[in-house]
């Protein structure tokens, strides 16, 4: 009677064994799958290192609200000194550039611009001023970069017809080809463009 009593107990321990077995696979596998699931949210979150586009993102210029436009005639001046760089009230700018709810901070090239037309014995001579919604990092990397910037600037202005600058239209679409003109240098030398428009001082044509 013992005898058949042991023999039939050898595979419940069998069963149990494997059940243990099994448990402990599952068990493994929960935790490998947490680990990896955890590592990928961590690297996106910028945990392990690989946050530095964030933090690249982070230390850009930002918008600067309305609410702190500093106005003509306020002690302290428009942040810019005597070089024409006063923030006043704001005009509708391209999309995508923070509209009037944000400040406008403007700076002007101090020298104008001299250049032939494209096939034409004329030659165009403007002055121009920038404007930007960013914060006073945008101003001083054009001021870094102005010799990069004048150089742009002319090239664009030797690409011009007649056509373009003796009519309204034309004339818009140079600003904006400037406007364009001006970022690209900036995006090249410093990673970000910031300007939203070009305004003319001084618009001559011989």
């Amino acid at each position: 009677m013992s005898d058949e009593t042991t023999e039939g107990a050898k595979p419940k321990k069998k069963k149990g064994g494997l059940m243990k077995m099994l448990l402990m696979i599952v068990g493994l596998l929960v935790l490998v799958c947490g680990g990896v699931g955890g590592g990928l949210y961590a690297a996106q979150a910028g945990w392990l290192g690989g946050g530095g586009d964030h933090a690249a993102k982070v230390d850009e210029p930002g918008l600067v609200p309305k609410s702190e436009q500093k106005r003509a005639g306020e002690e302290g001046g428009g942040g810019h000194g005597e070089e024409g760089g006063e923030s006043h009230e704001g005009t509708p700018t391209p999309e995508g550039e923070g509209g009037e709810q944000y400040a406008s901070n403007y700076y002007t090239l101090e020298k104008e611009f001299t250049s032939n037309l494209q096939n034409s014995v004329h030659f165009i001579q403007v002055g121009l001023a920038v404007a930007t919604h960013y914060d006073d990092r945008v101003i001083q990397n054009l001021r870094t970069h102005e010799i990069a910037v004048r150089s742009a600037v002319l090239m664009t202005l030797s690409e011009t017809t007649e056509e373009q600058v003796f009519t309204v239209e034309g004339k818009r679409q140079l600003q904006k080809r400037l406007v364009d003109a001006v970022n690209d240098v900036l995006k090249q030398k410093e990673g970000f463009g910031g300007i939203g428009n070009v305004y003319f001082t001084n618009f001559i044509v011989q």
